[in-house]
């Protein structure tokens, strides 16, 4: 018990402390991880504690991973996806498998061991890259979404892979290990694993993996309702907890003992409740225990890496290393000319997939446990995707910081040539700058869009609306719109750096011109106001106003008093934002701003006193607006 509680400890801590410093370093929870591991491997050996063992366990997180990633998985959703998933994706996991297998045939491995170290490398991190591109905002451009399209197919290609791998075992390694098995046979064997299938004909082998899956299929789509129904009767939440672990390690324990992968089955069982009522109630319950699991899984990943082999190998490791990035980094480049993606996204597509992924270390230890690669292959392929990972958060910096700078100063594919010029300029046709167009245009104003999304303008040329590729934040396309006599700059882009630098230039460059500037929160606020904008509207402000005043209609406060409230708030939080602006210094955390702190609690006093002495004249017996008295409601928009 108590070997079993300082383990534990000792994981949970490592991970609590090392994660938290790596996401602050933009390497990401997984590094975090593995970087844990191997800060505490040198006391797991001490203890000698079997990590192999425990990775054996913690690798269920990875078929727990597979079944949620078949719940988000809907028909309707692939069949849109069918283009890039497929072309792009496919190409990528076939192209780099061919190619790192010719290699290895080069230096005199078989295409067998080859063809298993192609599948293992061509693949890519999705924890690290999703989250990479979400932290930055390049989730929804071009290069954002041909990457979650790749990353999509290439969990998917696990599947089939791991069905693969065992069937290219190599004779000499199955040899060894039965050799290796009979000499150790009755020294501490403390059971054998359930073989259903070995006494079984083929045929019939066949037949049963057949019905096993048809089982699963059947299953998910006919017992989950009325299993769940029943569940439910008893009204406690941690029983659709435990059904749902029920769930994902029963159809684990078939596929086992059918012969099959624990991850196939689940996967199916996923893409089958993918349409469920049920899924988000899976989904919540299943991710705490994947999330664990997979941190175990890492930590014993990071503990488990060769420091010795790495030394004696260590320019040989680097090499494949780099190779790896360099080799992965062109069949991307060359992929993302053919399917169209831009010059500037097409390099963050390439560099951000160019490492190995976790799913590598899953692969690695399939590929030893079923003798298809050698234990000594193996264990220097460990260091080579452990390091290619480690080098992810500086491949992102090398974008961020060398290439898409000279890429807007004028790279490879131009942006489009302004042949209109107005008097309004819109930076950004999204969600937001679209409406304001929309309006204005509507109002009888021209108006000048400016995107940097091609895809978004290949949608909106579509429908007739007239746009320019481009990034507004580039002096000399924002020149070429007509920002020298125009009279109106409205800053759409939902990037808070590149709109505040925007509204910094144009300021200082065009005084003459009013900016109207979007900011993604209230400390963006801040940086526009000291960057020259007066006129700021917060993206979600108006709406969620909206929603209190129909909040306070709904409590029975009359549409007039309601309205009087809500301009009263308004005003109050623009006072609020004006006397605290001039104390932001984007230099110093919030937090730690004396004087913004203590003027925020002075503003908060007074509001709390003001909000006193105005309560009774909220309530006002003025008659005007009041529509109680009508019989049919009238909508708000």
């Amino acid at each position: 018990m108590t070997d079993f509680l300082m383990l534990s400890f000792l994981f949970l801590a490592a991970g609590v402390i090392a994660v938290p410093v790596a996401s602050r370093l933009g390497l990401g929870s997984v590094l975090g991880y593995l970087l844990a591991g191997i800060a505490i491997s040198p006391l797991l050996s001490a203890l000698h504690v079997d990590v192999v063992s425990i990775q054996h366990f913690a690798e269920f997180g990875v078929v727990m991973m597979l079944f949620l990633v078949g719940l988000e998985l809907e028909p309707k959703m692939l069949w849109q996806m069918r283009s890039k998933l497929l072309g792009l994706g496919g190409l990528q996991v076939g192209v780099t498998i061919v190619a790192i297998m010719a290699i290895a045939m080069m230096f005199g491995q078989t295409w067998r061991v080859g063809l298993a170290i192609g599948m293992v490398l061509a693949l890519s991190s999705t924890a690290i890259v999703l989250q990479t591109l979400n932290e930055k905002g390049l989730m929804k451009s071009d290069g954002g979404q041909a990457s979650f399209s790749v990353l999509l197919f290439q969990d998917i290609a696990v599947i089939p892979m791991l069905a693969i791998l065992p069937l290219m075992a190599l004779p000499e390694l199955v040899e060894l290990a039965s050799h290796t098995t009979n000499d150790h046979a009755g020294a501490g064997d403390h059971g054998t694993d359930i073989d259903l299938m070995g006494n079984l004909p083929a045929w019939l082998q066949g037949i049963v993996t057949l019905g096993a899956v048809g089982l699963v299929i059947s299953a998910g789509a006919l017992l989950t309702r009325p299993m769940f129904n029943f569940v439910a009767s008893a009204g406690l939440r941690e029983l659709f907890t435990a059904t749902a672990l029920m769930m994902v390690v029963g159809i684990a324990l078939l596929m086992t003992l059918v012969g099959l992968s624990p991850a196939l089955g689940t996967f199916i069982a996923g893409v089958v409740l993918a349409n469920s009522e049920y899924r988000h109630e899976l989904e919540s319950d299943i991710d705490p225990f994947k999330g664990l699991l997979l941190g175990v899984f890492f930590i014993t990943v990071g503990a488990g890496v060769n420091f010795p082999l790495l030394f004696e190998n260590l320019w040989s490791v680097v090499a494949m290393t780099l190779g790896l990035i360099a080799l992965k980094t062109t069949v991307l480049i060359v992929l993302s000319k053919i399917f169209g993606v831009n010059a500037g996204d097409k390099w963050l597509f390439s560099l951000g997939l160019a490492q190995a992924g976790e799913f590598g270390f899953v692969l690695l230890s399939f590929t030893v446990a079923n003798h298809v690669i050698p234990k000594a292959i193996a264990d220097q392929l460990l260091l080579v995707v452990a390091l290619s990972m480690l080098l992810t958060p500086a491949l992102f910096i090398l974008y961020d910081r060398v290439i898409s700078p000279r890429y807007l100063r004028g790279g490879e594919q131009e942006p489009d040539e302004i042949t209109e010029k107005g008097k309004i300029i819109i930076a950004g046709h999204g969600r937001f700058g679209g409406i304001i167009n929309r309006l204005l245009s509507w109002s009888g104003h021209k108006t000048v869009v400016l995107d940097y999304s091609s895809s978004q303008l290949e949608m909106l040329r579509a429908f007739n609306v007239k746009a320019f590729y481009g990034d507004a934040s580039r002096p000399d396309l924002l020149h070429a719109a007509g920002i020298d006599d125009a009279e109106m700059l409205i800053v759409a882009i939902d990037d808070k750096q590149k709109a505040t630098e925007m509204v910094h230039y144009v300021h200082h460059n065009y005084p003459h011109i009013k900016i109207i500037a979007r900011a993604v929160d209230r400390q963006h606020v801040y940086e526009l106001y000291a960057a020259g904008c007066r006129e700021i509207i917060r993206e979600t402000f108006d709406s969620s106003v909206r929603a209190a005043r129909t909040a306070l209609e709904m409590l029975g406060t009359r549409k007039f008093d309601a309205e009087l409230i809500v301009q009263d708030f308004i005003e109050r939080d623009r006072h609020i934002i004006r006397e605290m602006a001039p104390h932001y210094d984007p230099d110093i955390p919030i937090h730690k701003n004396q004087a913004l702190v203590e003027k925020t609690k002075e503003l908060m006093k007074a509001q709390e006193s003001e909000l006193l002495g105005k309560a009774s004249a909220n309530t006002t017996t003025s008659r005007a607006w009041d529509f109680s008295k009508r019989t049919k409601p009238e909508s708000d928009d």
